[in-house]
């Protein structure tokens, strides 16, 4: 009997040993859970400051968009912008003087780059894809045209489309390729470009002009001969039965307007 009651008592012992350390299992576990929710609640207040501080990615398409408006003024016919996507993981420090440029070797036209750029208080640079339509009138070839042929009104006629798909130098207005020289044969419908025409001088040097000078109640007459060839609105030199040299503007049927 001895024998039972000394295991009675030692296993009231480690009954009372396991009560005690179940006890602290549960308090280590509630301390360590109070921490847990401790850091966790930082982590949320960081991740708050870091959302205020970032960069609004839609301003930045804001400020390209007017930036490349202001780059088109001028341009013929209708313009059309639109700007690319920004990659919306991309996390960049809010900007206090946000700056917009055309890298080196862009322009807006057609396809193009734009870069935005920020200094203060952190410095970063970014570029954004954008494309720029431009919607207008150009001018193609009414018929068959001969090299050498003078372009007149009835030799040409007017297509609409987006001239940044169109080689460079395009005629846009009518008076620009009106009274020219086409340089090589070409077919209707033929896009007119620059280098297509030729200006044909109005003088020939040599030749007999007429000078003529006009004001208010009066207009002066007088034959001369031209210095040098000109084109339309060429300044050039003419002499004069007398001799003298007198300087008049070319026009067209072999004048010179000539002011006092």
């Amino acid at each position: 009997m001895k024998f039972n009651a000394d295991y009675v008592r030692i296993y009231l012992r480690l009954k009372i040993c396991w009560l005690a350390i179940s006890v602290m299992a549960m308090s280590m576990s509630a301390i360590s859970n109070a921490a847990t929710t401790s850091v966790a609640s930082t982590d949320i207040v960081d991740k708050s400051v870091s959302a205020s501080s970032k960069q609004n990615l839609y301003l930045i398409k804001e400020k390209i968009a007017e930036f490349l408006q202001t780059q088109t003024i001028g341009y013929p016919g209708k313009v059309k912008t639109q700007v690319g996507s920004i990659d919306p993981n991309l996390k960049l420090a809010s900007c206090h003087d946000l700056q917009v440029f055309m890298p080196s070797g862009s322009r807006a036209w057609g396809k193009t780059t734009v870069g935005a750029k920020c200094e203060s208080p952190s410095a970063w640079t970014i570029y954004v894809q954008a494309n720029v339509s431009v919607l207008a009138q150009y001018l193609v070839a009414a018929a068959p045209l001969g090299q050498g042929q003078v372009v007149t009104s009835q030799d040409i006629i007017f297509e609409n489309g987006d001239l940044t798909q169109l080689p460079a130098g395009v005629f846009t207005d009518a008076n620009q390729a009106i009274g020219r020289s086409v340089n090589i044969s070409m077919n209707a419908g033929t896009v007119l470009r620059q280098e297509m025409l030729k200006i044909t001088p109005v003088v020939q040097q040599g030749q007999t002009v007429k000078l003529i000078s006009s004001g208010t109640g009066f207009s002066v007459s007088a034959e001369g001969k031209a210095m040098a060839k000109a084109n339309e609105g060429q300044v050039v030199q003419v002499k004069v039965a007398s001799g003298q040299l007198v300087t008049g503007i070319a026009r067209a049927g072999g004048q010179i307007e000539v002011g006092f």
